[in-house]
């Protein structure tokens, strides 16, 4: 069957940016002017496309990354909406994974903020070519070169004006287009067409045009050879130097419009096509062979071997469980056998979806550089690869970030009970950062996630959704204990039956790690004294308990375990009984080791109208915040602090209350660090009280 499109007319994006940017109502004018919809959507309004759940039009916040499909000038646009909110990372983070390019949008207000570093990071991470639109240039306060030069200072990116704004604030009527040296105006409404307008300053536009040739021969060959013979470039030659510079990681085209009111999107859609890579330009994906267990490649061609990676399950309530799937190589048919090399597993592909938000569409095939959802694969979690049994690969799977707040929830009901635990699954089978434990010693279920924001919309599914009767405690912190001090110590396994006993012994070297770091586990053995093959029961035995510290049966991070000795015996020593010698070796050195708990620390950045500054800062050192700067742009000030987290429940209540609702404020995770040893004592001190220890 033929390809409906050719691989280069396709382009997979991502719309990112921090909350309140305007991500979700630039996707909004991509959808109507492509005629995706026939109605622009209002995130204000509720109505939305992208933003379907009823939490997302509750609070007017994206939540769920959505995808969609539309097309341009003989293209196919597969768009992902992401969240900005930072307690929803993981949907930025599932969907930069398996994108070939995002559109980054700024508040030409707010210019470059907190979550908006943050998904940089991202998408920095995994080398994802970017174009910008600053957007909000209808609002008073509004500044251009402000936001350009934001995006160097602090996203440390080489920003390439492509536009320059025609009028900002109430003036603001259209863009000044520097590669085809025209300007457009825009009309409000959507369906006039833009108007050829004169050039108002064009001595200005020729400086631009000319500092832009200037940047790009900074790092592209072919312009620096034009620009040093004199030679006048062309606008053909200029989006052709772009679209290497782009590709190449090596600068960012910057647009610039108002969303709202739909000005600049049709030209930011023509950007998406010219600057942003097809999966044809992106390099061969890489994968791991499981057979010889070396590294291959898999080129994005229909005629290789299918691969395809899962970035996405959602509980769909109408249709059962979707997975989302990214088609690297290769193509599949609805009904085709695949196999889930990461779990040994083969699959039966299902009916295949092109989705719009949570619209569906049944097409008979996907193939490659296709973003498909697919009903039927019962094994297949978030981050698993699928592919052709005979050539099994597992490609690269996704991070995710530790969850670092937590709740006690129970159900009200025995029907709730029963309702409870199925629905739970569903909820951590679709978002990575959702954990979910049962305390045997409370008889409660803890469930941890991002934040408190986080907790509250899977709480609020809980009971909406999957109509599940609940009682719901306090916000709890994710506490991890550590050891301070290097010690030696010794667990000795022995147990004597009636036939085989059981003997294990080992001797190990405890030591403190960087934060962050993990758990390191290091074999120097002298020869024999423990046989190869008990030493990944010894591991195993450590691992299992780092899961249950000893101050108050926290998590144990940050640790390097090294096996210097031991012994064995001929007839007696198991795999089990090594696993135990390890545990016991662990948990009486950690006892020994001076151990101490820790505390997850947030970077915290509030926007406030100047005259309340004092207010705020005064209010950040009572919870034990350090202000790490403040910045001021006309009448507003933006304080950054980091803040540990136990301080922060109920934060936005009380900065509303400072600032009579004036202010805004981003969290995100930043460490874990010591806990002052009086607050330690009082973590235990509950813990205990509770029936641990």
């Amino acid at each position: 069957m033929p390809r409906s499109y050719p691989l280069e007319h396709i382009r997979n994006i991502a719309i990112i940016a921090h909350i309140d940017a305007g991500k979700t109502t630039v996707t909004e004018r991509i959808l109507y002017y492509t005629g995706r919809t026939y109605k622009i959507g209002q995130v204000d309004e509720g109505t939305a496309v992208m933003d379907w759940m009823e939490q997302e039009k509750e609070r007017g916040i994206t939540i769920t990354a959505a995808a969609t499909t539309c097309y341009w000038q003989d293209h196919r646009i597969n768009i992902i909406d992401t969240p900005g909110h930072v307690d929803f990372t993981a949907e930025v983070e599932r969907s930069l994974r398996v994108l070939d390019g995002g559109v980054v949008v700024f508040d030409g207000v707010a210019g470059v903020e907190a979550q908006s570093e943050m998904v940089w990071r991202q998408a920095d991470r995994y080398n994802v070519p970017r174009i910008c639109f600053i957007n909000k240039m209808d609002r008073i306060g509004a500044s251009f070169d402000r936001t350009v030069s934001m995006i160097k200072e602090r996203l440390y990116a080489k920003p390439l004006p492509i536009q320059l704004p025609l009028g900002s604030g109430d003036e603001h009527e259209g863009i000044i287009d520097l590669v085809e040296q025209k300007a457009w105006r825009f009309d409000s409404d959507p369906n006039i067409e833009p108007v050829a307008v004169a050039i108002p300053d064009k001595e200005k536009l020729k400086e631009a045009r000319q500092a832009l040739i200037e940047r790009l021969a900074e790092s592209d060959d072919q312009i620096l050879a034009s620009y040093l013979e004199g030679e006048e470039v062309t606008p053909a030659q200029l989006k052709k130097a772009l679209r290497r510079v782009t590709i190449a990681g090596k600068g960012v085209p910057i647009l610039v419009g108002s969303a709202l009111k739909n000005k600049g999107i049709l030209p930011l859609l023509d950007a998406v096509l010219y600057y942003l890579p097809s999966p044809l330009d992106m390099p061969p994906v890489r994968a791991i062979d499981t057979r010889i267990e070396a590294e291959v490649t898999r080129p994005a061609k229909d005629e290789a071997p299918f691969s395809a990676l899962a970035f996405k399950v959602v509980s769909d309530p109408f249709v059962g469980r979707l997975v989302y799937l990214r088609v690297y190589s290769g193509k599949v048919k609805a009904g085709a056998q695949v196999f889930n090399s990461g779990r040994g597993k083969k699959e039966r592909i299902g009916r295949l979806l092109v989705m719009h938000a949570n619209n569906r569409e049944e097409v008979n095939a996907a193939d490659t550089g296709a973003i498909v959802a697919t009903l039927g694969l019962k094994n297949t979690f978030t981050g698993d690869t699928l592919c052709e049994a005979t050539q099994p690969v597992i490609l690269e799977s996704i991070r995710f970030p530790e969850p670092v707040a937590s709740i006690a929830i129970e159900p009200k009901t025995r029907a709730d009970q029963d309702r409870m635990g199925g629905a739970l699954q569903k909820l951590s089978e679709e978002d990575p950062t959702f954990k979910v434990k049962f305390n045997e010693e409370t008889g409660q279920t803890i469930i941890s996630g991002m934040g408190e924001l986080h907790l509250e919309v899977l709480v609020n599914r809980l009971i909406s959704e999957f109509r599940v009767g609940a009682k719901i405690g306090k916000p709890q912190v994710a506490y991890k204990e550590t050891i301070t001090v290097p010690v030696k110590s010794e667990g000795r396994f022995v147990r004597q039956t009636g036939g085989h006993g059981q003997y294990g012994h080992v001797l190990l070297e405890l030591e403190p790690s960087e934060r962050g770091s993990g758990f390191q586990f290091i074999e120097h053995t002298r020869s024999g004294a423990i046989p190869k093959q008990y030493i990944p029961a010894v591991e195993a035995g450590i691992k299992e308990a780092m899961e249950t510290g000893v101050l108050a049966g926290y998590p144990v991070v940050d640790i390097k375990a090294t096996l210097y000795e031991g012994s064995y015996h001929e007839v007696d020593s198991s795999d089990i009984a090594f696993k135990m010698a390890g545990s016991m070796a662990l948990r009486d050195g950690i006892a020994k080791a001076r151990p101490v708990l820790l505390e997850p620390v947030m970077k915290l950045e509030v926007v406030s109208p100047e005259e309340f500054l004092g207010d705020i800062i005064s209010n950040l050192n009572s919870m034990r915040g350090q202000i790490e700067n403040i910045e001021t742009h006309g009448k507003l000030s933006t304080i950054r602090a980091l803040v540990p987290l136990a301080e922060t429940f109920g934060y936005a209540t009380s900065l509303r209350s400072l600032t009579q609702g004036r202010a805004t404020h981003v969290m995100e995770f930043y460490r874990y660090q010591e806990l002052p040893t009086e607050l330690a004592d009082q973590v235990i001190y509950k813990v205990r009280g509770r029936g641990y220890g």
